[in-house]
């Protein structure tokens, strides 16, 4: 079985230890497989998420939130040695054991993957080097903890894990004035994937990525697009598009966008000053390398 790149913290790293057994005091009913089931009160496993490593984009001091402040969903899911999915558990940060599951497996071995994200659905997790977001579903800031572990049935295993951010950010900035008749922002993006693998934390398909955002008032000039690069370091084709409440067309540019995960890339201009349609280069390139750092470019 593939190593994964991401512990799952000092606690991760004594899970094997043996402790009593697991009895949930609560339980909410949670989405497994698009379906209503009851929480299990006696498994061999219980995963909690101990913290999620948020550093916000662009801080150099590494933080640690709850998980119900970072991200409006959590994905457990468990592989067996083969690839297949086992066993799922989906909540949402209004679920009172929001940031706890605990499963009844088979002795042996397994993945466990779980991923904190803010999407609106859950990401498809058949395959875990394919776990993927959709178009519709928005791509968000997104985090993973992935490693072995090994059931033994006479003794229950609890795990504390803590997620870390994977993805990379363009944070695109206007600084002019929104034309009266400019109504929505599209952002096409290829280079990057809206589908990861969950052993490495990058992008594992080559995707063609669309965010629209609604200006109708002018006064949002800030957009945030995400992404799982297939490498550590990689660059982004971007299309930015100007509409029209008819989705005509006003203005396009297109950049070429370096990025880096868990690392923002601001790209900041004026974007309706000059011709309606224009390929632009970058200029202005300033990097800061330490953990979670900036770039910043200028169009």
């Amino acid at each position: 079985m593939k190593k994964s790149i991401f512990s799952f913290s000092a606690f991760v790293a004594l899970m094997m230890s043996v402790l009593t057994a697991l009895v949930f005091t609560s339980c909410e009913k949670i989405i497994i497989d698009d379906e209503e089931t009851s929480c299990n009160m006696n498994g061999n496993l219980r995963v909690r998420v101990f913290q999620v490593e948020n550093t916000p984009f662009g801080s150099l001091t590494r933080a640690a939130q709850p998980a119900s402040e970072a991200c409006a969903r959590l994905n457990f899911l468990i592989y067996n040695t083969d690839g297949s999915r086992a066993k799922m558990v989906n909540q949402t940060s209004n679920d009172k054991n929001f940031g706890t599951a605990s499963f009844q497996l088979d002795e042996g071995d397994y993945l466990l993957v779980v991923v904190g994200h803010s999407a609106n659905g859950n990401p498809t997790s058949t395959n875990p080097q394919k776990i993927s977001f959709t178009n519709a579903q928005g791509y968000t800031d997104t985090f993973l903890s992935s490693g072995d572990i090994t059931i033994d049935p006479e003794e229950p295993l609890e795990v504390d894990v803590t997620l870390e951010r994977i993805v990379a950010l363009c944070r695109f900035v206007v600084t002019d004035d929104i034309p009266a008749d400019v109504k929505k922002m599209q952002f096409y993006y290829t280079g990057g994937s809206g589908t990861f693998d969950a052993y490495t934390g990058l992008g594992s398909v080559n995707s063609k990525q669309t965010v629209t955002f609604d200006v109708t008032d002018g006064s949002q000039k800030q957009f945030d697009l995400y992404t799982f690069l297939h490498e550590q370091s990689d660059n982004i084709a971007l299309k930015v598009t100007a509409l029209d409440d008819s989705g005509n067309e006003l203005y396009v540019r297109e950049f070429d966008v370096p990025m880096e995960q868990n690392h923002i890339t601001w790209l900041t201009g004026a974007f309706f000053n000059g011709s309606g349609s224009s390929a632009t280069s970058v200029t202005g390139v300033t990097v800061n390398t330490d953990w979670a750092g900036e770039t910043h470019l200028t169009f």
